[in-house]
C-alpha cells in the first residue's frame, strides 16, 4: 500500500492550484451532461466520452514514452476505472435526466463524507471526531435535500443512481490511493477503457439509441466534458491523491455545488425550494466542519 500519512507535506501551492482547478471544472461538467442528455441517450453519451477520453489519454501517455500501468499499479487502475468510469459515469449520467444538474452536484457533495468512512475503516486514514461531527451535519443535509426534492417532484430514483454513483466514485478514489503511486495520465486511460466497456454493454442492456452527434448541439457537450473533464479534472484528481489524502482530496466537492447550483439556475432555469438551498448549506457546512483541521493534516 502506497498511503501516504496524513502528516505529509502538502507540497506548495501546486496542489493547491490542482485543487482550485478541479472544481472550476467540475462546477461546469455537471451542467453541460444535462445539456448532453438532451441530444444523445445519457448512457450512450457516457460511452462515447470515455471511449474519445481513453484514446486520447493512451496517445499522450505513449506519446510522452511512458507505458500504461502494469501489475500492482494496472490492478489500482482497473477499480479505480470500474467504480469512476464504469459505475460512476453512466448512473450520474442517467441520474441527471430525472434530477436537476444543480442538486446532482450537491449529491455528490457527500463524496468527503463517504472518503472518510471509507480511509478510516481501511486504515488509510484516521477518523476524527472532527469528521464525525462534520459527517453527522452532512447528513443533516442530504436528508433535509432529499425532502425537499421530494417536494419539488424530483424522481427519487434518480437521486438514488446519483448517490450509488457518487460513493462508487468516491471508493474509485480510494482504490487508486491504496496502489503505488503511478502516472495520472495512465492510470486514467487505463480506467477510461473498462469505463467505456462497462458503459457501453449497459447502453446496450438498456436498447438506447446509439447515434453518433452530428450537430453542434450534441457535440460541444461530448467534446467539452472529454477534455474539461476526463482529460483535465480527472487527470488533475489523480495527481492531487498522489500528494494528499484521500479525503482531503475529497473536499473539493464543497466548492463544485455552489458554482454548479449557479449555472444551473443562470443556464437552465433550474429552479429550487427553500429547502433545496437548506439543505445544500447545511451538507457545505458538515464538510467544512470536517475539512477544518485539515490544513495541518494533509
Amino acid at each position: 500500500m502506497s498511503a501516504t500519512p496524513e502528516s505529509a507535506s502538502p507540497d506548495g501551492a501546486g496542489p493547491w492550484l490542482a485543487f482550485g482547478a478541479c472544481g472550476a471544472i467540475w462546477g461546469s461538467t455537471f451542467l453541460a451532461i444535462s445539456f448532453g442528455n438532451d441530444a444523445l441517450a445519457p448512457v450512450w453519451a457516457a460511452t462515447l466520452r470515455l471511449v474519445l477520453a481513453a484514446v486520447l489519454l493512451s496517445a499522450w501517455t505513449w506519446g510522452r514514452g511512458r507505458a500504461l500501468p502494469r501489475g500492482p499499479a494496472l490492478h489500482a487502475a482497473l477499480g479505480y476505472g470500474v467504480m469512476q468510469f464504469g459505475i460512476n459515469l453512466p448512473l450520474l449520467y442517467w441520474g441527471e435526466t430525472l434530477v436537476p444538474s444543480g442538486l446532482s452536484a450537491v449529491v455528490y457533495g457527500t463524496i468527503p463524507l463517504s472518503s472518510a468512512l471509507m480511509t478510516g475503516a481501511l486504515g488509510m486514514e484516521r477518523l476524527t471526531t472532527t469528521k464525525v461531527l462534520g459527517a453527522v451535519v452532512a447528513f443533516a443535509g442530504v436528508a433535509l435535500l432529499f425532502s425537499s426534492t421530494l417536494h419539488a417532484h424530483v424522481s427519487p430514483l434518480g437521486l438514488g443512481s446519483i448517490l450509488v454513483g457518487a460513493t462508487a466514485a468516491s471508493l474509485g478514489t480510494v482504490l487508486l490511493k491504496r496502489g503505488p503511486r503511478q502516472d495520472p495520465f495512465g492510470a486514467n486511460a487505463v480506467g477510461s477503457a473498462i469505463g467505456a466497456v462497462m458503459s457501453g454493454a449497459l447502453s446496450l442492456a438498456l436498447g438506447e439509441s446509439h447515434a453518433l452527434p452530428t450537430t453542434l448541439a450534441a457535440a460541444w457537450p461530448l467534446l467539452y466534458l472529454t477534455v474539461a473533464g476526463s482529460l483535465g479534472a480527472y487527470v488533475l484528481m489523480s495527481w492531487l491523491v498522489n500528494h494528499w489524502s484521500v479525503t482531503r482530496t475529497a473536499y473539493v466537492t464543497v466548492i463544485v455545488p455552489v458554482i454548479a447550483l449557479a449555472l444551473g439556475s443562470v443556464a437552465r432555469h433550474e429552479r429550487l425550494t427553500a429547502a433545496s438551498f437548506a439543505g445544500a448549506g447545511l451538507v457545505l457546512a458538515g464538510l467544512l466542519v470536517g475539512m477544518r483541521t485539515r490544513a495541518r493534516q494533509v
